[in-house]
C-alpha cells in the first residue's frame, strides 16, 4: 500500500505538468487561423403606396449613421413581394451617400416581415484570430520540436485586420473583368524581346601601367 501511494505521488505531478503544456503546434502551418463572423443588423420601416411612409427616410438615415456604415458592409432591402420599388430607390439614395450600392438579394433573417413594411439589412463581417497572442509554451520544455505556440499570430492577426472585406478570406475574389491583356502582358513582352546578356560575349578589361 505504501509503495502504491508513493507511485501515485510521483506520477501525479507529471500528469499535472502534461496538462499544462499549452498549445501544441505540430506542423509548420499555424494553428491560429483567422475566423470570420457575420452579424446582420435589421431595421423595419413602414411603406405607403410603394414608397416610404412620411418620416421613415429620416429614421433610416439616423440608423445608418449610428451603425457608421463603411466599405465592407453589405446593405440590402428585403421586400419579398416587390410591392415597394419606390422605397428601395429612396434607401438606395441614402446608401449612395456612403459610396456604396444596394445588394440585389437580401440575406435570410429570422423574423417574418409585417405586411406593409420592408426590411433594411446591413451585413457586417469581422475577422479575428482567437487565442492570440499565445505564449503558453514559451517556458515549457519542447522535447518534440514543435513550432512555437505563438507562431502565426502576428501575420494572421495583421491579415485579419487589414483585409477590407473579411469575407474574402473565405470566398476570395475573382479576377478583374476589365483588365487589358495588352497592358498586363507588356512586362512579359519586354522581357522576351530583350537581348540575352551573354549574346555579345564577355567584355575584357586590361590594366596597363603608364610610362
Amino acid at each position: 500500500m505504501t509503495l502504491r501511494i508513493s507511485m501515485i505521488a510521483l506520477v501525479a505531478p507529471m500528469l499535472m505538468i502534461g496538462g499544462c503544456e499549452g498549445t501544441k503546434n505540430r506542423g509548420l502551418e499555424s494553428v491560429h487561423q483567422p475566423v470570420v463572423a457575420r452579424t446582420d443588423y435589421v431595421f423595419d420601416v413602414t411603406t405607403d403606396d410603394g414608397r416610404l411612409a412620411p418620416g421613415e427616410l429620416q429614421r433610416v438615415a439616423g440608423w445608418m449613421a449610428s451603425l457608421r456604415l463603411a466599405y465592407g458592409d453589405r446593405i440590402a432591402v428585403d421586400d419579398p413581394a416587390g410591392a415597394a420599388p419606390g422605397a428601395r430607390g429612396e434607401i438606395g439614395g441614402l446608401v449612395a451617400r456612403y459610396g456604396m450600392f444596394l445588394d440585389e438579394r437580401a440575406p435570410i433573417t429570422a423574423a417574418e416581415l409585417t405586411p406593409g413594411t420592408v426590411r433594411v439589412v446591413v451585413s457586417r463581417m469581422t475577422a479575428s484570430v482567437p487565442g492570440c497572442p499565445d505564449f503558453s509554451r514559451n517556458d515549457k520544455p519542447n522535447f518534440e520540436s514543435h513550432t512555437s505556440s505563438n507562431q502565426g499570430c502576428s501575420i494572421n492577426s495583421n491579415l485579419a485586420s487589414m483585409v477590407a472585406r473579411p469575407e474574402d478570406l473565405v470566398r476570395g475574389q475573382p479576377g478583374g473583368s476589365l483588365s487589358d491583356p495588352a497592358t498586363s502582358n507588356k512586362a512579359i513582352e519586354t522581357l522576351r524581346k530583350a537581348p540575352n546578356t551573354g549574346a555579345g560575349g564577355l567584355k575584357t578589361e586590361s590594366v596597363g601601367g603608364g610610362k
